[in-house]
């Protein structure tokens, strides 16, 4: 059986491959196995092999595109620019509507519902929170436990900020609409503070749309099309007003910017959306947001794949870490996928684990004491591996750090 559904990859965009090889050394499953079937290349290969009826969709072709990470780096140097995120998610569409119908429902349920529903999200959040004060991590399955350790302290009651409006501190230079997410408002209160705060003080109103949604990502990288489409539809009318719409998650972003693929008008709300280190970045560059002096302090910068790779965005993180007064080092010239990705340190823990360390390696050998990361799954995986030798935290964060410090921030 060849593709089933109206998302299939098509013809065009699987003929835009020319098989050139640039993106093996890139790839980081590639670059781990050194099998053609692990690398970019091959994965075309195999999708244009059930697309002519040579192949189907079975459990050899779903292991051979589940071991991706979809990080995308292979994009960025693609000199055809075959757009591989786009064929990968409707490749793992095809692979999700001909699963078992049990485990479809199971999956989608659980990227689709239950990431969708703020009260299921908080009573993960609690139990979780509970879990951190009675030291249970042991009790946790092994491949979800390594996640685990890298949480921050959770609150067992975790805050809202959806439906909350913040007014700006001076001037107003414009309203920005902030995507809540599924994991940021609970998990990573810290960083929508600081995103909020910062946003302010550069002359900003910040809201936080009612009726918005999880952004769809996981669905769409699980192969849940129908329930990244509905999450789609949901924010595409929960930001219809917005001129502005800021995300600080990198992933939540990315996934925003494509949204034209996924619902009616998607394209609009897309082509508003801005990632928290790229507003925060020209507010500091046309003054709205002082520079401090040098702190003597290096940061190592993590770039997360879905913000170098899919949206392209390299020197705002760092511009933000040298206004801060930090120096940025860097760990790695290509960018290479940290092994986050979503849900696959829990679908593929031996793989996750290599490049998490590797990671971790990189930023132990800078010598840095403190790691830039604008991702929270990211932040999860180098917090996962650090052994306590370094401190993770978002680029916005930090800034904000210095900014309510300073005698101005009053």
């Amino acid at each position: 059986m060849g593709w089933v559904t109206a998302d299939a990859p098509t013809k065009a965009d699987l003929a835009a491959c020319n098989q050139c090889g640039l993106c093996l050394p890139v790839c980081p499953t590639f670059r781990l196995t050194g099998r053609e079937t692990a690398s970019p290349r091959g994965r075309l290969m195999a999708m244009n092999s059930v697309d002519q009826g040579l192949s189907s969709v079975d459990g050899v072709f779903e292991d051979i595109m589940g071991f991706c990470l979809q990080c995308r780096a292979c994009e960025a140097v693609c000199p055809s620019l075959a757009p591989f995120g786009r064929l990968m998610e409707a490749t793992r569409i095809e692979i999700g509507a001909q699963r078992p119908s049990a485990q479809k429902r199971l999956r989608a349920v659980v990227t689709g519902r239950l990431l969708a529903s703020v009260i299921a999200m908080r009573a993960v959040t609690a139990a979780a929170a509970v879990a951190q004060r009675l030291r249970l991590g042991r009790l946790i399955p092994p491949g979800m436990r390594r996640s685990f350790t890298g949480l921050r302290p959770l609150p067992l009651m975790p805050p809202s900020t959806v439906g909350r409006s913040f007014g700006a501190y001076g001037p107003e230079r414009g309203r920005a609409a902030l995507l809540a997410g599924c994991v940021m408002d609970p998990w990573f209160g810290p960083v929508r503070t600081a995103t909020i705060e910062v946003l302010r003080r550069g002359g900003y109103t910040v809201e936080i749309p009612r009726g918005q949604t999880c952004c769809g990502a996981l669905a769409a990288h699980d192969g849940d099309g129908e329930g990244a489409k509905r999450l789609a539809r949901t924010n595409v009318s929960a930001f219809a007003d917005a001129d502005l719409i800021v995300v600080d998650s990198a992933g939540c972003g990315a996934h925003l910017k494509e949204y034209g693929h996924w619902a009616v008008d998607g394209d609009i709300v897309a082509s508003r959306v801005r990632d928290v280190t790229e507003t925060v970045a020209e507010l500091i560059e046309a003054g709205a947001l002082p520079r401090f002096e040098p702190t003597g302090t290096s940061v190592a910068v993590q770039d997360p794949c879905h913000l170098r790779h899919a949206q392209r965005i390299v020197e705002a993180p760092r511009s933000i870490l040298s206004a801060a007064g930090y120096t940025p080092v860097e760990i790695d010239p290509v960018g290479m996928c940290c092994g986050a990705a979503g849900v696959y340190s829990v679908l593929h823990p031996a793989t996750s684990a290599e490049l998490g360390e590797r990671k971790a390696e990189q930023v132990r050998a800078s010598g840095a004491a403190i790691v830039a990361s604008a991702n929270p799954g990211c932040e999860m995986q180098l917090r996962a591996h650090a052994v306590k030798s370094y401190r993770v935290a978002h680029p916005v964060e930090l800034y904000w750090e210095r900014l309510a410090a300073s005698p101005a921030a009053g």
